[in-house]
């Protein structure tokens, strides 16, 4: 089985050769790189593309925000962990929006650091308590109004019963086994779905219909 190749983007030496020390107990992982910014960032990328970047936000040079975008309109089949400080609400909604696939907070055990990086590869997103929490405040928030299915997007029962399973947090295996169905085929409903919402991954998916009045609480 072919090990996870991973880029680590943090402009912090003693946390980034940390994180570095943790990668290398993993044995389903190896680091590809490690570097301090942008440039050095997509200088590497230009030679090979690791599976799943663990980016920290505030860089010196550029934050990862603008990071997060480039890399997901120029190399949009890369993986990408947040690790920050940054816990706000608001900061964890936007950048599973944009395209991460998970949000960590730097004091992450290794556990749930590995755990997240292997079912983003796995699964292309990672959903912890605390981007559950934001999903559900959302729901709450959104409580009462009128779903718009068959409307704007002309969602299938089926889409909307894989949506619905999403938003609980079940993975693709797991969708399967409950709909008696293969897990080919229930990729093939969350790429449609993906399509028809207009985002990146299986966060922002939730995110999206939330916000759209598709789920509601």
């Amino acid at each position: 089985m072919e090990k996870i190749q991973v880029g680590l983007v943090d402009d912090h030496t003693l946390f980034r050769e940390g994180i570095k020390s943790l990668l290398a107990t993993m044995p389903s992982l190896t680091l590809m790189f490690d570097v301090m910014n942008d440039e050095e960032l997509f200088s590497k990328l230009s030679e090979r593309l690791p599976n799943v970047i663990l980016l920290d936000l505030e860089l010196e040079e550029t934050d990862g925000i603008e990071i997060t975008k480039r890399l997901k309109k120029e190399y949009p089949e890369v993986k990408i962990v947040i690790l920050t400080m940054h816990k706000e609400e608001r900061m964890i909604s936007y950048l599973m929006e944009i395209g991460a696939s998970a949000y960590l907070l730097k004091d992450t055990g290794k556990e749930e650091l590995e755990e997240a990086i292997v079912r983003v590869h796995q699964e292309g997103v990672y959903i912890n308590s605390l981007v559950s929490t934001v999903i559900l405040k959302e729901l709450k928030e959104k409580k009462g109004g009128v779903p718009s299915i068959g409307n704007q997007y002309e969602l299938t029962e089926r889409e909307m019963s894989i949506l619905t399973l999403i938003a609980e947090e079940l993975t693709t295996a797991e969708i399967a086994d409950r709909l008696f169905l293969s897990v080919r085929t229930i990729e093939g409903y969350r790429k449609n779905l993906l399509s028809k919402l207009g985002v990146r991954n299986s966060a922002g998916l939730v995110l999206k219909a939330v916000r759209e009045n598709i789920l509601s609480a």
